[in-house]
């Protein structure tokens, strides 16, 4: 066959198939001009050469050891003719003499032929998806609750284990130390409030910080300034209980007092990072974003190792004040977190070693790599922090699963009908002995460890969105009785008031069950590159909801004014419910494509 274009022809006998995509051996080819007056363009060789099977002795297949030494210029040609192979015996009488063009001729003997059979497309697809392996629904089960890294995330639940219980120890330590620097609730109020602005200005500035940084280095750096802060503040308590004191008011205005603060502030929005890090993201790795039972055992198993270390922390610190002197606990406390620290490190560097080094992951390119533009930006360090809050706000507002999110923050908008500072106070009020008072928050804490067996079980049969749905309509319905309770004005008597108590307890299966679900729904919505900026942000919306009711619990502070207090923090809850219920009965086009392997989809 033999193709002409407007400045060659170039005959190929017969057809040609070779050994790649589409295989050909060449027999014979000749290349030649067509008459000059046809086109200007001609094709230049370097050299007249005649191959041959000695030129290819070397070989082993085909065009594995041919390498074309032709050049060709002004290629941009159309073939507009193809003739046979008859008629290039009379062409080859029409080569210019002056035109000086090689041909080159492919002997029959120079490659070897190699048969290929070609797939349609349709063959193709058919033949791909036969053997594409297909797991039965048994396996699919067993996978999504196998974790990608299983030893890994044993590391980090041992290191979740030693950071939290130095951290649940010292949230029990500090007030009780102050509260007996001075007999008064004003300095332990102050610190309160201090910690709670410094979550909800510091809370994105934290989150923009460990998304920008990579992830071992930057924990293990909060976990530093975190032990530090621990240290410092156990000097300053140390040294306030050596200076004598008259008043609260002078308190608050000691140089130590100051640095306490600092401190405190320091430490807590530290924890906060620490833990937003570890819930939001690092779990997520660990077990695989895919696998939602996997998931939702691990987040069941922070948070069980989140509530006992809460126990044996505040229990440990008890039994050590009964028995020793303040100064010796707080001696003792200190030594526990300078302990604790290298094993958090090592645990942390294990965690990443044994699950080969996914938390060295790099993040998205525009939350992880610095540039020039965004150093110019901003001019000063203020500029830098308000331009995070801003950013933080903004992601926070704009997460695909904003409404779920909300729901988890007017939970906190419940500071009564839940174990804390307003129902111990409220119940003492109301002279219930202090045993029962202690035995309702201990079973409150038991309700919450068993919720964390109690969602992976929902998560398994029912899925993430229904466990949240169910966790968040039990809570209301039992909190609906109690409150119902309180306003038949039966609580005058202590078994109708055992009976309000009751249902809070079995309410807190509820809340924490929805905790772990939000947790889950939170990191499936999120992409790992702002999980901490949206993760600490929600965490500073969540405390200034809480502050918001503290500030009208001061106002209403008579205790005949807690009914209303109670009725608020029900609409919350309910609110939380209806919220989160209309989200999921009116799913969006990118809810469904995150939650598409979910069985409400």
């Amino acid at each position: 066959m033999v193709m002409a274009s407007t400045g060659c022809t170039v005959t190929l006998s017969q057809s040609l198939l070779y050994s790649g995509s589409f295989g050909f051996s060449a027999r014979q080819a000749s290349i030649f001009p067509v008459p000059r007056n046809s086109s200007p363009i001609c094709y230049r060789f370097s050299s007249r050469r005649w191959l041959s099977s000695n030129h290819l002795s070397a070989t082993s297949n085909g065009f594995d050891g041919f390498i074309s030494r032709c050049s060709f210029t002004n290629t941009d040609t159309q073939c507009n003719h193809v003739a046979t192979e008859d008629e290039t015996c009379e062409e080859l009488s029409a080569v210019q003499p002056d035109c000086s063009l090689p041909i080159i001729n492919l002997k029959s003997d120079i490659l070897e032929a190699e048969p290929l059979s070609l797939l349609t497309e349709d063959t193709y697809v058919d033949s791909l998806l036969t053997a594409l392996p297909v797991l039965s629904e048994e396996e699919q089960h067993a996978l999504a609750a196998t974790p990608a890294h299983p030893i890994g995330l044993y590391a980090l639940y041992a290191s979740c284990l030693a950071g939290n219980l130095v951290e649940q120890l010292w949230n029990f330590a500090w007030p009780s130390a102050i509260a007996l620097v001075h007999p008064s609730l004003l300095p332990v109020a102050v610190m309160g409030f201090f910690t709670k602005l410094a979550i909800i200005i510091g809370g994105p500035l934290a989150g923009k910080f460990l998304d920008y940084f990579p992830r071992v280095p930057a924990y293990n750096c909060l976990n530093v300034v975190q032990a530090a802060a621990q240290l410092l503040s156990a000097t300053m308590i140390i040294y306030a209980l050596s200076v004598p004191l008259s008043s609260a008011s002078s308190l608050l205005r000691q140089p130590w007092f100051i640095v306490l603060i600092l401190a405190g502030a320091v430490e807590r929005l530290s924890g906060v990072a620490l833990g937003v890090a570890m819930e939001r993201d690092w779990v997520v790795l660990l077990a695989g974003v895919n696998r939602p039972i996997a998931l939702a055992q691990a987040n069941a198993i922070l948070s069980r190792i989140d509530l006992l270390c809460e126990i044996a922390g505040a229990s440990l610190f008890g039994i050590l004040l009964s028995k020793y002197g303040p100064v010796t606990c707080l001696k003792f406390a200190a030594g526990l977190m300078v302990w604790s620290l290298p094993f958090t490190i090592i645990l942390t560097w294990l965690t990443n070693k044994l699950s080969a080094g996914v938390l060295d992951r790099p993040k998205c390119s525009h939350t992880c790599c610095r540039t020039d533009a965004d150093v110019s930006n901003a001019e000063s360090i203020v500029d830098k922090g308000v331009e995070a809050i801003k950013l933080g706000w903004k992601e926070y507002m704009q997460q695909p699963v904003l409404p779920a999110s909300l729901a988890y923050v007017l939970l906190y908008f419940n500071i009564v009908l839940t174990p804390g500072s307003m129902m111990t106070a409220f119940l003492t009020q109301r002279g219930l002995n202090s045993s029962i008072i202690g035995g309702f928050s201990g079973l409150c804490a038991i309700m919450g460890v068993a919720a964390t067996f109690v969602s992976a079980s929902l998560v398994k049969r029912l899925g993430i969105l229904k466990a949240g749905a169910l966790g968040l309509i039990f809570q209301a319905s039992l909190l609906t009785i109690a409150v119902g309770a309180y306003w038949s004005g039966s609580l005058s008597r202590q078994s109708p008031l055992l009976f309000f108590l009751c249902m809070i307890v079995l309410s807190r299966v509820g809340h924490m069950s929805y905790d772990v679900v939000a947790a889950q729904i939170l990191q499936t919505g999120i992409p790992s590159s702002k999980a901490n900026l949206i993760g600490t942000t929600e965490v500073a919306v969540a405390s200034l909801a809480e502050s918001t009711m503290l500030g009208v619990a001061i106002i209403a502070n008579d205790v005949s004014h807690f009914r209303y207090l109670a009725m608020l923090s029900l609409l919350s809850v309910v609110g939380s419910a209806v919220m989160y219920c209309r989200w999921l009965y009116n799913p969006t086009e990118e809810q469904r494509s995150l939650f598409s392997f979910d069985p409400w989809f």
